[in-house]
């Protein structure tokens, strides 16, 4: 066989391999949110049978009062699944980016080697063209590199963005969630002493 059909086929193989790592990327993500929400759904049930036995048990206004502000929404659960679902994607991402990587990689070294190939079969005196091509694609692979280094550290820098603005997130809900638990507990005060 000569080396012509056996590069064809080593490049389908190779294209076919990272469809299917592209295709299990995309199907792993869908698995992982498929889980969280079924999760999701598992403790909700939960919860509303709780809150259900809870109400079954009011027996007064005030009880009826306070079991309903319970109802609120809460945003601590919201932010949560948010950032699960972001994580997910996030992870997606990434591997996608990985792949992508070790498939433009690839694409890099069947260049050189093409390059190779031609200088090996060129005539005499074509050695400038040759030298020329090897320098153009070392000049792109350095401009990918660059490229792709300023997007790494584009989303590095996003991801620490996101990740601090959801903690702070998180922290304002948890304070908002105490102080109003902190004001119902001293508004069921003020009412018992008044009483």
């Amino acid at each position: 066989m000569s080396a012509i059909p056996q590069q064809v086929l080593a490049n389908q193989k190779a294209t076919l391999d990272n469809f299917l790592a592209i295709q299990g990327t995309f199907f792993s993500g869908f698995e992982k949110l498929v889980d969280l929400n079924l999760k999701v759904i598992k403790a909700t049930m939960e919860e509303v049978a709780q809150k259900s036995q809870q109400a079954v048990e009011v027996k007064d206004a005030q009880e009826a009062l306070s079991f309903t502000s319970a109802f609120q929404p809460n945003a601590e659960k919201a932010l949560a699944y948010s950032k699960h679902v972001y994580d997910i994607f996030s992870g997606v991402q990434v591997d996608l980016s990985k792949l992508t990587e070790e498939q433009i990689a690839q694409g890099q070294q069947q260049v050189s080697a093409a390059i190779d190939q031609i200088a090996k079969n060129a005539p005499t005196g074509s050695e400038g063209a040759v030298a020329l091509l090897k320098s153009s694609l070392n000049t792109v692979n350095s401009a990918y590199e660059s490229v792709a280094k300023a997007t790494r550290q584009a989303a590095d820098a996003a991801e620490s963005n996101i990740t601090a603005a959801t903690n702070a997130t998180f922290k304002a809900a948890s304070d908002a969630a105490e102080a109003a638990d902190a004001a119902k507990g001293g508004a069921a005060r003020a009412r018992r002493s008044a009483a």
